[in-house]
């Protein structure tokens, strides 16, 4: 055999190892999307712009609109800024992704497909969250429970493409029933199921969350390669640091402090739990979940007016 039948030999084997699903997913190592990130301060939320290598097509993870709640007033700095940076690089936007329907800021994504274009994205079960939360800001039956608003729902395990990237969806829920981890090549963008290791996880207890279904998706994302890049939604700097929104599967094993060094799962149940009756509800979480469970849209009342509902004692 000579070198470049050799090296023929290696590269079909390398192919064959990519291709092998790992933990029964799709998981192609050799897929390196361009991954940038937007901090929003007021929200710590971390929007992302995902960028297929090989073309000029992308993905928006997690957009944010803001919201002076005190004012009732929307605005959209964040989401022109992720706007303005796709029209930068001339890249043409293909998905709007929604980890979950967000409980502490508002999603720009129709703004953003209004001016862009691209299909929103969510995990199928928004059909959960929209009955639990219909009926706490009591919604008429105008009001579609059936995921209707989005353009499409991912289920566990679908599959999509960015370019010539393919992405899986991976269901993840605990911190609420839609939870979905997003894998696009070496790349896996985990919502709140994680965040940094110093930050350890997301409450589990709104409704249809649970801290036993949480530490079960927490480990179904640690399952992924050592190797594999997380993208976290939210950063709190704790300890006043500075901002990080990126670490590895190996990080968050060894090193996350609800998690890591092999905690089990009647330890993170017990934490969790304790820790979540200490915790206030998120200062947005009243006009983040009636906009989001609509894909974005603000509600409107008999009249055509974009208003919003506060239920009293229902939270």
């Amino acid at each position: 055999m000579n070198t470049h039948q050799k090296i023929d030999a290696h590269e079909r084997k390398m192919a064959a190892a990519i291709a092998t699903p790992i933990a029964g997913y799709p998981v192609d190592m050799s897929v390196k999307p361009v991954v940038k990130g937007f901090y929003d301060e007021a929200t710590a939320t971390i929007s992302y712009i995902v960028k297929d290598p090989t073309s000029n097509a992308a993905a928006i993870i997690d957009s944010v609109m803001d919201i002076d709640y005190a004012a009732g007033r929307i605005t959209f700095d964040h989401a022109d800024m992720l706007i303005g940076e796709i029209r930068k690089q001339g890249l043409k936007l293909e998905w709007i992704i929604e980890t979950h329907a967000h409980a502490d800021h508002l999603s720009a994504a129709p703004y953003i497909q209004q001016k862009l274009g691209g299909k929103i994205g969510i995990g199928e079960n928004i059909k959960i969250v929209q009955q639990v939360f219909g009926k706490i800001f009591n919604e008429g039956t105008e009001f579609q429970r059936d995921g209707s608003q989005f353009d499409a729902l991912f289920a566990e395990g679908d599959t999509y493409t960015i370019g010539n990237m393919s992405a899986f969806a991976m269901h993840t829920p605990g911190h609420t029933p839609a939870c979905m981890t997003h894998v696009i090549g070496d790349a896996a963008f985990v919502g709140d199921t994680l965040f940094m290791p110093d930050g350890g996880s997301a409450r589990a207890d709104f409704p249809g969350g649970d801290a036993g279904t949480l530490y079960d998706s927490i480990q179904k994302v640690l399952s992924l390669p050592d190797q594999m890049r997380l993208f976290m939604c939210h950063d709190y700097k704790p300890g006043g640091r500075e901002v990080k929104w990126e670490t590895t599967v190996a990080e968050e094993k060894a090193h996350n402090i609800h998690v890591g060094g092999g905690k089990t799962r009647e330890e993170f149940i017990k934490m969790r739990t304790e820790r979540d009756k200490t915790l206030a509800m998120p200062t947005l979480i009243i006009p983040s979940i009636q906009v989001n469970i609509r894909a974005g849209q603000i509600p409107t009342d008999k009249d055509g007016n974009q208003m919003l509902k506060v239920p009293i004692n229902k939270l």
